[in-house]
């Protein structure tokens, strides 16, 4: 079967969108063969979009790992996904959509300058929903791993989160305590990895070790669980810029309770088919 795709990316974090009507999804082989760069087409994540479940949304989609399996969110992914609608409704001058996924609805917005913002869920720091083991709500938490005790703070956006603070991210050993987290057996479902250094109230850098990836060049539900992490231990404003390898995200959170906006680039590289 033939099938077409959309190749993006925000900040060098990189997708495959498919605009897959009522098809079905490819079996995780498939997957895998399509996202190594080698031999297939290559990506971060596959977007796969269907028909809306709901009438307040624009469109419903998945998102698949380059390892085959199914994640829960991804922020640079949603914004992307609205970039790639902006560029076929016959309003050219639509700027708004509704962005619907299993956790529920994502509203976002074609910026005056170009970029793309994204309203992602409100944070969840309750162990049970992220899911992560511990036997009551903290802001931080000491974790063993082989030879060292962490600490760390743990969120879900949309999908789970550990956030490290570290002095300086170029010495982060982001590929050993990365693959040694996001299998952790006090993360049921595995997380996402970020190691974030604090610049000032309103900066950090930041790189992330992703579940079922590996480290990218960017990731939005990272910036944000940084951030909403960030903010929350005291060290940051409501408005932080979150400087990755791949560019700068802006991420806006007034605290418990409230939504989170993530805003960036989401740029078109080409369209294809692929044999499936």
């Amino acid at each position: 079967m033939e099938m077409r795709f959309t190749k993006m990316h925000g900040l060098g974090n990189d997708f495959v969108v498919v605009d897959a009507g009522d098809s079905d999804v490819p079996d995780r082989d498939t997957l895998r063969r399509l996202g190594d760069r080698n031999t297939g087409i290559g990506f971060d994540q596959l977007l796969w979009l269907e028909p809306r479940h709901s009438p307040d949304a624009d469109i419903y989609y998945r998102v698949f790992n380059v390892d085959g399996h199914e994640a829960g969110q991804c922020g640079n992914g949603a914004r992307c996904i609205a970039r790639f609608l902006s560029g076929r409704v016959a309003n050219e001058d639509r700027r708004e959509f509704n962005l619907e996924h299993r956790g529920g609805m994502v509203h976002a917005v074609i910026e005056d300058d170009g970029t793309v913002s994204v309203e992602l869920s409100v944070p969840e720091f309750a162990p049970e929903k992220i899911p992560f083991t511990a036997p009551e709500e903290r802001r931080t938490y000491a974790i063993d791993i082989p030879h060292e005790t962490l600490e760390i703070g743990v969120v879900s956006v949309g999908n789970p989160h550990a956030v490290l603070e570290v002095d300086a991210i170029d010495d982060a050993p982001v590929a050993r305590i990365g693959a040694l987290l996001e299998s952790h057996d006090r993360f049921p479902n595995h997380a996402n990895i970020s190691f974030m250094q604090v610049v000032d109230a309103n900066h950090v850098r930041l790189r992330v070790f992703e579940r079922g990836v590996g480290e990218t060049s960017a990731c939005g539900t990272g910036a944000c669980a940084a951030m909403v992490i960030g903010r929350s231990i005291g060290k940051l404003a409501d408005s932080v810029i979150v400087e990755l390898p791949g560019g700068r995200l802006r991420v806006r959170w007034k605290g418990p309770g409230s939504t989170v906006w993530l805003t960036g680039e989401a740029v078109t590289v080409f369209e294809g088919t692929v044999q499936v």
